[in-house]
Formats: structure tokens, C-alpha cells, sequence
């Protein structure tokens, strides 16, 4: 029991870390709310190191498509509801298609739209938080006393690991 203890109060420590660095460096312009998916990231990096969504591919693809979308979206249509579904129904369909699903990234359509953001929050604020969580639990893993997994565990594997989605096996 001790030992589970010790492993949650490390990675719990490991991902305010993270998050703290990632709010202090990037100073979200419009709102802190713009780093939000990011805290579902750290359940991946620090909690679930080995799962598929955890990998590089995932969570750099994932959250920048996902943002890029949603920027796209606002740009050309600004912000009625019809857009953030649409917005939406976009990246499900091109993470799944490229491989590079990291479920907190899903967020990022509705939160850039909402944000009303810009191109420059694409580098400023999403690759540079996500640029300082990946790095962060690439250090923290490898300080982990005693066996830990590594991150990242592997580079590029595909999340999805493969293109049988849902119910259509």
C-alpha cells in the first residue's frame, strides 16, 4: 500500500510540475482554460505512460490538429454552434484517419473556438505546453525511483493502433 502511495504522490507531483511550467512559459492570453485539454494529457504521460494515446505521435498530432482545426473553423466561420460541431466531426474523422487520437486534444476545437484564437496560438500556447509536458515526463520517468517505464515508450506507434473503429470491426 505504501509503495502505490509513494507512486501516486510522485506522478501527481510530476504532472503539477508540468502543468505549472506549461502555464508559467506560455501565459495563455486569453484565458488558462486554454491549456485545459492539457490536463487530461498529464493522465496519459504521467499515469498511463505505455497506453498508445500516450506516444509523441498522439499527443504532439492529436493536440496540434485538433487545435489547428478548430483556429480553421472560427477563422471562416467564427463561433455559432453549427461550427463547433462541425469543428468537431473534423477531427474526429482526420485523428482517426491519421492515427494520431490522444482523447484531452478533443477538447481543443471547442476551446480555440471558444478562445476566439488566433493562428499564433497554434506554436505559442498549444505546441509550446504540450512541447513542455512531453519533456517534463520524459525527465520525471527517468528520475522515478526504483522500475518505472520510460517516457516516451515508443515514438511513433499509431493511436488508434489500428483502423478498426468502433462498432465497425
Amino acid at each position: 500500500m505504501l509503495k502505490i502511495v509513494k507512486r501516486l504522490a510522485w506522478v501527481s507531483l510530476g504532472a503539477m510540475v508540468a502543468l505549472g511550467l506549461a502555464l508559467i512559459v506560455t501565459k495563455p492570453p486569453a484565458s488558462p482554460l486554454l491549456l485545459a485539454s492539457l490536463c487530461g494529457s498529464t493522465i496519459f504521460l504521467f499515469g498511463l505512460t505505455g497506453a498508445p494515446a500516450a506516444k509523441p505521435r498522439a499527443l504532439f498530432g492529436g493536440h496540434l490538429i485538433s487545435a489547428l482545426i478548430g483556429i480553421v473553423c472560427y477563422q471562416l466561420f467564427d463561433d455559432a454552434l453549427w461550427v463547433y460541431l462541425l469543428a468537431e466531426v473534423i477531427t474526429l474523422v482526420v485523428l482517426l484517419l491519421t492515427q494520431t487520437v490522444h482523447p484531452p486534444a478533443g477538447a481543443n476545437p471547442l476551446i480555440m473556438i471558444q478562445a476566439h484564437a488566433g493562428f499564433g496560438h497554434l506554436v505559442a500556447v498549444v505546441l509550446v505546453g504540450v512541447t513542455i509536458l512531453a519533456v517534463v515526463a520524459a525527465i520525471w520517468s527517468r528520475l522515478t525511483p526504483g522500475k518505472a517505464l520510460h517516457y516516451p515508450v515508443k515514438w511513433n506507434e499509431p493511436s488508434p493502433q489500428s483502423k478498426d473503429w468502433s462498432v465497425w470491426g
